[in-house]
């Protein structure tokens, strides 16, 4: 019985099985959906329809892909591009171009060391120091102003630090001459007062190591690989004001020596009374550029900003940088900057002094003939890194020493902006060797501030503010040049364009 229901089980799908292949058959030979007259005519209708759609959507897509390409290779080449305005369009910082250098497409500009090994002798004991003093060619005999000239018979001013030198007084302290008479700071009653004890020390010191602290913005760092040769040799002298004198007191040891000299470890500190300046960027130019008026007797210098620590023998570098080579005066090149308009630019990005004073003074300079820095000068840079300067004080150096002062004393206070103008105005009389920045970062160890330095002056963007109420923004000491009337027309100077090649450097 089970076997016959399976059979007609089997029997009834068989028959609905060909039912089904009948009413296709039927529904075929009717004109159905798969027809050949439906064929002819609607199928190849729709193939070309998709097939046109879909080479729309490709065209349109590689023409999407290469606008999109032809911005991002634009963009790219903006940001290498020598033209000052096409770079301008730039912006370094977009997510865009942050994206492709991380996918390495955007080509990276050469790179410098940030360190570098410096090529010192072996042994401080077997350098040998030159007995005498370099020979003065070009300038025999210097002497410096000493008193201050009053502005006119009826009202007696305060003498000034630097002296109110004149635009005449300036011109004619650019031509060369045998015997010559430069403003060179301390001017009498002016300010930077040397306490008589320090006095007396300092005029032992032949080789000096100098460095200063101004406004409570630092406090000693003791040099290290100081060789015994260089603890006997060299004078370590600190440089301080009033104010920063009494924070050493407050926050390091303060040792007296018997003669009433005050030391922190190796470094004496001298103290310089009554502040030239308003501005204590301004009074810590006094012992960094004018060495040679601070210690008279010193035949060798090296200047070292405060917030560093020194790491090389002292002795080592002059053999480096001075007598290897058979030059008198050293200084480091600038990491990113060659051009002084280039310098200029950072310095209002970073609010280093008020933006329409340093416009101002780089007009004066792009006036008096100033160009921007070319490869065919024959200096490395028209920017130095300042924070360290090794040099022989011999005339011309110490004529150098004056007139970048003055010119530090008359405009901004920003010395960069003015040691590359005083080279070109010195008509390559000046003789000096800018090492690479990667041994100049190998020199110190740099420590921070104890407190981020900030003076009104630095944010001011326009003259406006110094009107009425905000002429208490103006230095009443320093950078009177800036307000003195000019004796050229300084309407027509154009500044030249600048191709900012960092953040801010």
């Amino acid at each position: 019985m089970e076997a016959e229901g399976l059979r007609s089980v089997s029997l009834r799908a068989n028959r609905r099985g060909d039912r089904g292949n009948q009413s296709s058959s039927a529904k075929d030979a009717e004109g159905g959906f798969f027809s050949p007259g439906r064929l002819a005519h609607e199928y190849p209708m729709k193939v070309m329809f998709r097939m046109g759609f879909v080479r729309l959507v490709l065209v349109a897509g590689i023409v999407w892909m290469l606008l999109i390409l032809s911005v991002l290779l634009f963009h790219v080449w903006s940001c290498q591009s020598s033209v000052a305005f096409v770079s301008a369009i730039c912006n370094r910082e977009s997510r865009v171009i942050k994206i492709l250098d991380t996918m390495g497409i955007v080509p990276q500009p050469q790179q410098t060391q940030h360190r570098c090994p410096i090529p010192l002798a072996n042994d401080p004991d077997g350098v040998a120091i030159p007995s005498g003093r370099t020979p003065d060619k070009i300038v025999a005999n210097l002497h410096y102003v000493m008193d201050d000239e009053e502005i006119n018979n009826s009202s007696k001013s305060p003498p000034l630090f630097g002296g109110r030198e004149t635009w005449s007084q300036r011109e004619e302290s650019f031509k060369l001459n045998s015997t010559m008479k430069v403003h060179c700071g301390f001017i009498r009653n002016g300010g930077a007062e040397m306490d008589p004890i320090d006095i007396k020390y300092v005029k032992k010191c032949r080789f000096v190591v100098a460095s200063g602290i101004f406004d409570g913005y630092d406090t000693p760092h003791q040099p290290s690989n100081i060789s015994q040769q260089s603890k006997k040799l060299f004078c370590f002298l600190m440089v301080v004001d009033e104010k920063s004198l009494a924070f050493i007191k407050s926050n390091v040891t303060v040792r007296k020596d018997d003669d009433g000299g005050q030391w922190v470890g190796i470094w004496r500190l001298v103290l310089l009374k009554n502040s030239p300046y308003d501005e204590p960027r301004r009074n810590g130019k006094v012992p960094k550029i004018l060495t040679h008026r601070l210690f008279p007797q010193t035949q060798y210098s090296i200047w070292i900003d405060g917030k560093m620590e020194l790491i090389v023998d002292p002795l080592l570098m002059l053999e480096r940088y001075l007598w290897r080579g058979k030059h008198t005066f050293a200084i480091a090149q600038h990491k990113h900057h060659r051009s002084i308009y280039e310098e200029a630019d950072a310095n209002k990005r970073r609010k280093r002094y008020a933006r329409p004073l340093i416009d101002l003074h780089m007009k004066i300079y792009k006036y008096e003939g100033m160009q921007p820095w070319t490869p065919e000068q024959g200096n490395p840079s028209d920017v130095p890194e300042g924070a360290i300067i090794v040099r022989e004080h011999t005339a011309i150096n110490n004529l150098f020493s004056c007139l970048w002062f003055n010119e530090v004393d008359l405009f901004t206070p920003r010395d960069q902006l003015s040691f590359g103008y005083v080279v070109y105005r010195l008509g390559g009389a000046f003789k000096f060797f800018m090492f690479p920045n990667c041994e100049y970062n190998s020199i110190f160890v740099l420590h921070p501030h104890t407190r981020e330095h900030s003076s009104k002056i630095e944010w001011v963007k326009n003259m406006s503010e110094f009107e009425g109420k905000g002429s208490v923004l103006k230095e009443s000491r320093g950078g009177l040049g800036l307000w003195t009337p000019y004796p050229g027309n300084l309407n027509e100077v154009v500044l030249p364009p600048v191709a900012r090649t960092s953040k801010a450097g």
